[in-house]
């Protein structure tokens, strides 16, 4: 092609025309050879090129967000980034950090790296403002760092940088997060290598960054929602299991303090009505047994309420240093004195020197309760024995019955509120069914665990646990 006057001929304007409309129909690829010295159809033609690179990699980024969004949770959708973002922009970590409610913090939110070991986690948190991430946002510009050891030995107190080299890491883009004019975190893309970024790999993110941001906070306000759900349905549920214990209490409690409140009314009329003609000896009989009837009620409504107060978490716990010796010592005498109508005899076998670190009521009735089972369930003439050994950290506290033992499909039901075993306590004594479930609670409240270790037929041992002082 020629040039006259400086001007193109009126077929040479027509050409370019044609050219330019193949272009803006996407046409890229030129059919008709341009002369090596036509400066404007070399130019049309390297124009060509870049508007085909550009539309292939807007079409690229556009199936990226595309898969991208098809992550619902924030978790998802940070992980499809990780996974499809490889041909875009080198990286061997992803990092996702948050700014929080109060504008003030940001917080490391996520994070996944090819490397071993990740040292920047999940819940490190630093002041935003006077930071350089502050001066990101303000600009809404990416940074690239590309030799981080070296930035490292310029800004020595920088501890993200210092756990980021620590993994690994050389280099590293650090994008703003802004949605809808709204900053929402950063995005970090760290390589192992330095100088693995540049420009253009800073144009490529703003490419996309409006909406990758809205994406990302698409997914962390649907994540917030979810974990309200979920908190809310486990609300729901403790619910349901509260009024569903209140309706068992109620009801067990209603059956068991009817059979006592009959016999103390029956008791009760027939001293009305024959008490002129009983004997001291039969007036008091039936006195005892209703002083025993009013002790089974007064025990079951103070066990019941032991658990409503646990289960509503107001058991308060006032802890002091126990000399554990001491302590096992007097409960063995107060049981061995109660057990002696019983011809049962109860011992404390061993207990080393030691402290512990417990609310003494609380365990004073810990012991009550593994005791006085102990006693119920052993046949009159046997020996109940306590003991107690330090293991590492904490003490293992034991009481061991002559009992018929516990039978294997019936473990599950102990520390159960209202459990009710095949076996009876020997010498007709009653059971709210409420102690084991109290002893358990009060043993976990303290740090600790209980278990039974039982031969069938034989044994039972129950032992606890409680952190050495």
């Amino acid at each position: 092609m020629t040039y006259q006057n400086s001007k193109y001929h009126c077929e040479d304007v027509s050409y370019y025309l044609q050219l330019i409309q193949l272009l803006q129909q996407g046409e890229y690829h030129l059919d008709r050879s341009i002369d090596p010295d036509d400066e404007l159809g070399q130019a049309l033609q390297h124009l060509a090129h870049i508007l085909e690179t550009h539309d292939r990699e807007q079409r690229w980024l556009d199936q990226i967000t595309t898969q991208i969004n098809a992550g619902l949770k924030l978790d998802e959708i940070l992980e499809n980034i990780y996974r499809d973002f490889h041909g875009l922009i080198p990286y061997n970590r992803i990092g996702l950090s948050l700014i929080e409610k109060d504008g003030q913090t940001v917080r490391s939110e996520w994070a996944k790296s090819d490397q071993p070991r990740i040292r920047l986690a999940a819940g490190y948190a630093a002041p935003l403002a006077g930071s350089s991430l502050e001066t990101i946002l303000q600009t809404e510009q990416p940074r690239i760092i590309n030799d981080l050891e070296e930035y490292l030995r310029q800004k020595p107190r920088s501890k993200s940088t210092k756990l980021i080299v620590q993994e690994g890491m050389r280099s590293s883009l650090t994008c703003p997060l802004i949605a809808n004019g709204v900053p929402v975190g950063f995005i970090f893309f760290s390589s192992t290598q330095p100088y693995a970024y540049a420009e253009a790999h800073v144009g490529t993110f703003q490419r996309i960054a409006g909406r990758l941001s809205v994406i990302v906070e698409k997914g962390r306000l649907v994540s917030e929602l979810a974990a309200q759900k979920e908190a809310i349905e486990q609300q729901n549920q403790e619910l349901l299991r509260l009024s569903e214990m209140k309706n068992n209490f109620l009801g067990i409690a209603t059956h068991d303090l009817r059979s006592p409140i009959g016999t103390i009314h029956m008791a009760v009329t027939f001293l009305r009505d024959s008490y002129s003609l009983l004997s001291d000896q039969e007036r008091q009989t039936i006195l005892e047994d209703m002083m025993k009837q009013s002790s089974y009620m007064l025990d079951l409504l103070d066990d019941l309420l032991d658990v409503t107060r646990i289960e509503s978490g107001k058991l308060d716990l006032h802890l002091e240093l126990i000399d554990l010796p001491d302590f096992l010592a007097e409960s063995v005498q107060r049981h061995d004195r109660m057990a002696t109508p019983k011809g049962t005899q109860v011992l404390l076998d061993s207990a080393p020197p030691g402290t512990i670190s417990a609310d003494r009521l609380r365990l004073r009735q810990v012991m009550d309760n593994l005791i006085s089972n102990a006693v119920k369930f052993s046949p009159a003439g046997s020996t109940v024995r306590v003991y107690a050994e330090q293991l590492d950290s904490e003490w293992r506290i034991s009481v061991q019955d002559e009992g018929p033992g516990i039978p294997p499909e019936e473990r599950e039901l102990l520390f159960q509120d209202f459990s009710r075993l095949s076996a009876r306590p020997t010498g007709g004594e009653r059971s709210t069914g409420l102690g084991l479930a109290i002893t358990r609670r009060v043993i976990e409240a303290h740090g600790g665990q209980i278990d039974v270790d039982s031969i069938p037929g034989q044994s039972a041992t129950f032992w606890f646990t409680l952190p050495a002082s």
